[in-house]
């Protein structure tokens, strides 16, 4: 499916995303150290953060990683389940998640985000993708010909949990993007770890 996903990544196009990462990026010094968590084939958001960035690019699929090593040949690539990954702290000036949370069960995900938090320097941002409605876990059997894990809380129990990990939310909305001709809602936020 990796492949598949490549392809379909290039005509799903998420103007959301190249805000939020801009966004992002306004916020990084040039030459910082980015987690990308979720990073798939390394295009286009792991591409356009090795232009200024130390990039870390995760994900659990070997597949996607060999993609994003064609990809994305400047980032530092590493095969892992973002629930159990470990990094020391403070090694991070920022972070990233899009689209990759909700494949995580959702129990597991304020211990994600404490993670992160974790991981980030004082002043580090963060910018991530949740769920905006209530799915406590479910498979959808074709997902570009693969079976799809989801979970995620509501939008409001997102933010909530973004909070008690120790960020400042800096913005949050829930935007509908297309996927395959129907509205799909994510939760789309940008916080800070407080800089003391």
């Amino acid at each position: 499916m990796a492949h598949r996903y490549l392809q379909w990544g290039d005509v799903a196009a998420s103007p959301t995303r190249s805000r939020y990462l801009a966004a992002l990026t306004e916020r990084v010094p040039k030459d910082g150290r980015v987690l990308e968590l979720g990073c798939g084939a390394g295009v286009p958001v792991t591409l356009a953060l090795t232009t200024n960035y130390d990039v870390v690019g995760v994900d659990i699929s070997r597949v996607q990683l060999e993609l994003a090593r064609e990809q994305a040949p400047g980032a530092s690539l590493l095969q892992a389940d973002i629930a159990t990954l470990g990094f020391k702290d403070r090694s991070f000036d920022a972070a990233l998640a899009f689209y990759t949370l909700t494949h995580v069960p959702r129990e597991s995900h304020a211990q994600v985000l404490a993670n992160i938090r974790r991981w980030l320097r004082p002043g580090g941002v963060l910018a991530i993708t949740m769920g905006a409605g209530e799915t406590p876990g479910s498979i959808e059997a074709d997902w570009l010909g693969a079976l799809m894990f989801f979970s995620h809380y509501d939008a409001a129990t997102n933010l909530r949990l973004i909070r008690a990990a120790g960020f400042e939310v800096l913005t949050a909305e829930v935007v509908a993007e297309m996927e395959d001709d129907r509205p799909v809602e994510f939760l789309w936020v940008v916080a800070r770890v407080d800089s003391s």
